[in-house]
């Protein structure tokens, strides 16, 4: 579904966010992406998700080769295929819940009375059928991030992005977040995750790919390298570079 050859993103002032990654995921895979601050975690998941285009290399996403879409033919992609979870919500400040989700639906070209429909069922979906009419600061933390949940998968896309989805949870929080996008994995979607809290990669055997200095590497035995007690955090987890491609 997936794949980036030598993949490379400087921004201004020569900052190497990403550094010839090449990396393949299939359809229905879940994929944690671990890396500590700066290391291009955010970079890789924008230019999967053609919010960002690459410096050099080439992405493709579903067998299409992103450089050679146009602008109208990227949002397409991003409106039918892909569905954004980010750790700051980014919901729209006093509106409410259902319209939140639905308005997602927009892009897509959705009748008002299908939005809604749909909006309603992602939201009881993911446990907020209950606060369908709840604007942003009537919701908990947790709460808001059902929201962006919702808001990312009433469009059924095959691809779900999620950058630090619970960055801003408390622990309990967070492993609930994490049990929703497990819940949508088993369905068959495709599930990235960008995260540096090590703790959420014990509880389910995702496939784990470490990022630093904009480099990739596939943990050996992912799980079991990431939860060692004797290991450092992922904060601090450096792995040899010797091999880039993924």
């Amino acid at each position: 579904m997936i794949e980036l050859n030598t993949v490379t993103k400087v921004y201004d002032g020569g900052v190497r966010a990403l550094d010839g990654v090449t990396l393949s995921i299939v359809d229905g895979e879940a994929v944690a992406i671990v890396g500590p601050s700066g290391s291009g975690k955010s970079t890789i998941l924008h230019v999967i998700g053609t919010l960002d285009r690459p410096t050099t290399g080439s992405v493709r996403i579903g067998g299409r080769e992103v450089a050679h879409l146009s602008d109208r033919e990227l949002s397409a992609v991003r409106a039918r295929t892909i569905g954004f979870v980010f750790q700051q919500f980014h919901l729209a400040v006093a509106v409410r819940a259902v319209d939140n989700v639905a308005d997602w639906l927009l892009y897509a070209g959705v009748p008002y009375r299908e939005r809604r429909r749909r909006a309603i069922s992602a939201l009881e979906r993911v446990g907020l059928g209950h606060r369908l009419r709840h604007r942003p600061h009537e919701l908990s933390g947790g709460e808001k991030q059902r929201v962006a949940i919702a808001r990312a998968i009433v469009g059924e896309p095959a691809l779900i992005l999620a950058d630090e989805p619970t960055g801003n949870l408390d622990p309990q929080l967070a492993i609930d977040i994490l049990g929703l996008f497990e819940e949508i994995h088993e369905t068959g979607t495709t599930v990235l995750f960008a995260t540096h809290d090590r703790s959420l990669l014990e509880l389910r055997s995702h496939r784990i790919v470490v990022l630093n200095d904009g480099r990739a590497v596939d943990v050996p035995n992912g799980l079991a390298i990431a939860i060692d007690e004797a290991a450092p955090p992922v904060d601090d987890f450096t792995v040899p570079m010797t091999r880039v491609a993924v």
